[in-house]
């Protein structure tokens, strides 16, 4: 999975997705998104990793089956909220 982080002022914004998913566009309906370098590409984590860096998190944006099972298994993202696009889950997490 890649890891990226977003700081901007105070707030920081992780982007979490499964490998295979960069340079990817994935549509379904009225909805496109693409899981672009810029945003997703940072470092190669383990699954352990990620785990550890979505409980410590406030603003999290995952796409992929192995990055949203790790949200789910950390308690950070609930299995009814995640969508599937192009048969791909997706979740996001704001904590305000």
């Amino acid at each position: 999975m890649y890891l990226k982080i977003h700081k901007s002022g105070d707030n920081t914004i992780v982007a979490l997705c499964d490998r295979e998913l960069i340079g990817k566009t994935l549509k379904e309906g009225n909805i496109k998104v693409t899981i672009t370098e810029e945003f997703y590409k940072g470092e190669l984590i383990s699954r352990e990793e990620a785990v550890d860096v979505l409980s410590k998190a406030g603003n999290v944006n995952i796409f992929g089956d192995k990055a949203v099972s790790c949200a789910i298994e950390c308690g950070v993202v609930d299995k009814d909220n995640v969508k599937i696009i192009n048969e791909v889950a997706h979740a996001q997490v704001f904590r305000i």
